[in-house]
């Protein structure tokens, strides 16, 4: 059954980016490749990804490599932005998230789905109940202020914890609303 999955690292404090919009403290942050929450286990799993335009915009700021994302790509956004090198699979939408969703899980042909970022956008899915898990690598970093992992109140249940060289990986199931925000 396809999921949809929040994949991402956040810094101790719940912050995915400095309010520059700087991913720096993750960058210099090492990783054990192969380790707990890996990152070429978790994208073969992947038939579609989305992300925000403030996410898609970093990613073609500093792709050296060219667009990473061999499966389609939905980028949600209300302004006109250019298409990536080569001949990616690179959809722009707007809106509701709902019929997103269903053409991403058309296209995904069983696999999973992946929320690249932002918090948000993950939190405008999960409040339509449409998104089951959240995979986050905790960094030992602490920014103070910058972009929420999730600017929501959600009840989420532990479904695994491990370390991954200096991160903390964890593995929740969205429950929804946190219980006393439920009228």
């Amino acid at each position: 059954m396809t999921r949809l999955i929040y994949y991402t690292a956040c810094t101790l404090d719940g912050f995915l980016a400095d309010p520059q919009d700087s991913l720096d403290w993750l960058l210099r942050q090492p990783i054990d490749e192969g380790g707990p929450n890996d990152y070429g286990r978790f994208i073969a799993g992947i038939g579609a990804v989305v992300m925000g335009s403030t996410t898609y915009e970093w990613i073609l700021r500093h792709d050296r490599d060219g667009w990473a994302y061999a499966m389609p790509t939905w980028v949600m956004t209300s302004r006109d932005l250019p298409l990536p090198e080569g001949e990616p699979d690179v959809r722009f939408a707007s809106g509701p998230v709902r019929p997103v969703y269903e053409r991403m899980a058309a296209a995904a042909a069983g696999k999973d789905l992946w929320v690249v970022g932002g918090g948000d956008l993950a939190g405008q899915f999960a409040d339509e109940g449409l998104l089951d898990e959240i995979v986050t690598s905790i960094a030992p970093v602490t920014l103070g202020a910058g972009r929420p992992l999730l600017p929501r109140r959600f009840d989420l249940e532990l479904i695994d914890v491990a370390r991954n060289a200096t991160f903390i990986t964890a593995r929740h199931r969205f429950v929804g609303p946190l219980r006393e925000d439920a009228a």
